[in-house]
């Protein structure tokens, strides 16, 4: 028997859209389309972080790093939050196990095993889209709108100490428009991603950065930093059309003309989401219940820029800008980390939701390997070619030398952090999965990302007015390390039975292998004179040295691909 399909059609089947089984921890194929579609993801994920890059380097050739800038990087802190809390992780944790649970009531229906189906509502997928997406869209627009109001007001909160609030306000203003539009993208991604189609989601941030490079461009003539903003207001709204086609041609044609006319259906909408609450557990998936765990853990989480930013704005001009740049090279190595997960977050939802927790656990512990043997390669190249690297990138135009050894001082502190960042976005997906039942998100996360922010901001303040940004970006390791080892621990005991005495030794020995490589290749890149020497040189001896030094030291996912190489060797011949 097929599995469950938005729009069941056998003869048009999207690209990565989900695999025909009725078990979909079982489904056959799955392992290879989970391959496939973390390929894909990987690369327009890629695609978009090097579209983000550009948009850096525009931004720092444009306008350098001065009083404007940090202006308008105060002013993108509502992106940066939006971002985290409607795309990334608040709204995809709590609708993609939303979503997984209610395709797993449909094809237990299509089965006859769901009971209450006389009584419930038709669809549980069409129930849930009717009783959220409308009550989400206005919520979203008259923050949107709060926010342009209080822009003053909030401008200062977030950094008192700077200078050009003017500039900063009017940035705000524009930049709020992401609280409706990333809310919306968000909303799109989590229900794509939770039928297995993962091109979309994917895009969005390649539409996004170039969106903001063509305001910015054709603009920063006229309104200078201003054309920024706008960019990531232009930007934002490309997200939402990037997806709404995928996302329309997977609702049921009556529900197509629901998201066409919100106003003409807000009856219905009530109607939908009574009768969800009355027959299922679904529609509690979405509720305030279920969203103030989320909520509090990504908004702490995203509460360490808000400290960053508001210390570093009493500190010497251009340094929120040095931190921006450091943040944003330092933390592709993460995003890609983070890229199995994505794929296999509705894996783990819909398992859990099936009942099938040792699925769940093996696919759990084979994505905090991949995922901290990637991050960990990624981290020993940044510290390693960490001035060649911002180099090439940045030092051009407004941005000098200056800036570009503050940065690369930054950098490679700030991925001393790194491999906890990674391991905070692998762990908190399965805290959020959900369970057969609908059960409520634990406390557990945000509990812990406040342990993690209260390290932040008490190693942070004498750090940084002992070593300024330095200091701040250390504080940010020690507390993201300090959360993640909580989650870890926390995970084991409390959701999944992994074992985490041994996933903590295997990234124990990645993290060996990976200061290892820094090492080699910091020594490396530093006998080239020349920037694009250096990171290339760096570039071949730093996996090298990774390799070598954890296949030495018994790192299990390096032990693990180095057979499966030699094992393709001799049919390769």
């Amino acid at each position: 028997m097929t599995g469950p399909r938005a729009i069941p059609s056998p003869k048009a089947r999207p690209p990565l859209d989900e695999p025909v089984a009725s078990s979909t921890a079982e489904a056959p194929g799955l392992g290879r389309f989970l391959v496939r579609a973390a390929a894909v993801t990987a690369g327009l994920t890629a695609a978009g972080s090097l579209c983000g890059l550009l948009r850096d380097q525009a931004i720092a050739q444009l306008f350098g790093a001065n009083a404007d800038t940090d202006a308008f990087l105060v002013a993108w802190t509502v992106p940066e939050l939006a971002a985290t809390l409607l795309i990334e992780d608040a709204m995809a944790l709590v609708l993609v196990p939303a979503f997984s649970l209610a395709l797993s009531r449909r094809a237990a229906r299509a089965r006859g095993e769901d009971e209450g189906a006389a009584a419930g509502p038709a669809d549980p997928v069409r129930a849930l889209v009717a009783a959220t997406l409308t009550r989400l869209s206005l919520l979203l627009a008259c923050a949107a709108g709060l926010l342009m109001l209080a822009a003053p007001y909030a401008v200062r909160l977030l950094a008192p100490g700077l200078p050009a609030t003017g500039t900063a306000v009017d940035c705000l203003r524009l930049t709020a428009l992401t609280v409706l539009t990333f809310g919306l993208a968000g909303y799109f991604s989590a229900a794509l991603r939770a039928h297995r189609h993962f091109v979309a989601p994917a895009a969005i941030y390649l539409a996004y950065n170039a969106g903001v490079i063509a305001v910015m461009y054709a603009g920063h003539g006229l309104w200078g930093i201003r054309a920024a903003a706008l960019g990531v207001a232009v930007g934002g709204a490309l997200m939402v059309l990037v997806q709404l086609p995928a996302f329309l041609s997977r609702l049921p044609d009556e529900q197509r003309g629901a998201v066409r006319a919100w106003t003409r259906r807000a009856a219905r909408s009530v109607r939908a989401a009574r009768a969800v609450r009355e027959h299922g557990r679904v529609g509690a998936l979405v509720g305030a219940g279920v969203l103030a765990p989320v909520a509090t853990f990504t908004v702490s989480r995203q509460a360490q820029v808000f400290f960053e930013r508001y210390v570093a704005s009493s500190l010497p001009e251009g340094a929120i800008s040095h931190l921006n740049y450091a943040q944003k090279v330092a933390q592709l190595p993460m995003v890609l980390s983070l890229m199995v997960c994505t794929v296999t977050f509705p894996v783990v939802a819909r398992a859990m939701a099936d009942g099938d927790a040792a699925a769940a656990r093996r696919r759990v512990e084979r994505d905090l390997a991949l995922a901290g043997t990637v991050v960990l390669l990624g981290a020993a190249y940044v510290v390693a070619c960490a001035p060649q690297i911002v180099g090439l990138l940045f030092e051009r135009g407004a941005f000098d030398a200056r800036d570009t050894a503050a940065t690369a001082a930054v950098m490679r502190v700030y991925s001393c952090g790194l491999l906890g960042h990674s391991m905070v976005g692998a762990l908190v997906r399965p805290f959020f999965s959900g369970s057969r039942s609908g059960d409520r998100p634990p406390w557990y996360p945000a509990a812990a990302m406040a342990a993690g922010l209260a390290v932040t901001v008490s190693a942070g303040v004498p750090a940084a007015g002992s070593w300024g940004v330095l200091g701040i970006a250390a504080a940010n390791a020690l507390g993201i390390t300090t959360t993640a080892a909580l989650l870890l621990h926390g995970l084991g005991a409390r959701v999944l039975a992994i074992d985490v005495a041994r996933v903590a030794a295997g990234l124990l020995r990645l993290l060996v292998a990976a200061g290892a490589a820094a090492a080699v290749g910091w020594a490396a890149a530093a006998l080239c004179s020349a920037p694009l020497a250096g990171a290339a040189v760096g570039g071949a001896v730093v996996p090298a040295a990774f390799l070598a030094v954890g296949l030495l030291v018994g790192a299990p996912e390096l032990s693990h691909l180095f057979a499966a190489v030699n094992r393709r060797i001799p049919y390769a011949r």
